[in-house]
């Protein structure tokens, strides 16, 4: 039962940033922000709030710079909007899924690539040995 009021705490608060952030923070160095995910703790007062940035590193920088400047305003933003006794405090973690998913394209491509490699060799391989390497039984003469 709290699990479950943590995931709908997480939701909400995830929706309510989306839209803040939506509407436009006054920082030029916030970049192109999608909130992937937010976690929040079993007492409800932490909430650790993944994001992924559309771009450079550099934009990478600038947006975790200008989104932990405006913690303050965005925790007050979401204060607004819960009915909850306390505000959970926000953590702005950069989330790794897209270069993780890169790399694991990458992985599969080079998995691919091999596999295509040992099937062509082994339609042109022959047997090792005779030809037809099984076990026959015995044919007794009768003579």
């Amino acid at each position: 039962m709290a699990g479950e009021r943590q995931a709908r705490l997480g939701d909400r608060i995830r929706v309510i940033l989306a839209e803040r952030l939506e509407k436009g923070l006054r920082d030029p160095r916030l970049g192109f922000v999608t909130i992937t995910d937010v976690r929040v703790t079993g007492d409800l007062q932490h909430a650790s709030v993944f994001y992924t940035v559309l771009g450079s590193e550099a934009d990478r920088e600038g947006s975790a710079a200008a989104l932990k400047a405006a913690t303050g305003m965005l925790r007050s933003e979401v204060g607004k909007h819960l009915n909850t006794r306390l505000t959970p405090s926000l953590e702005f973690i950069l989330d790794g899924i897209p270069e993780n998913a890169g790399h694991i394209e990458d992985l599969l491509r080079e998995a691919r690539e091999r596999d295509q490699a040992v099937a062509g060799l082994a339609a042109s391989a022959s047997p090792a040995g005779e030809a037809d390497p099984y076990i026959k039984p015995r044919v007794d003469d009768e003579d």
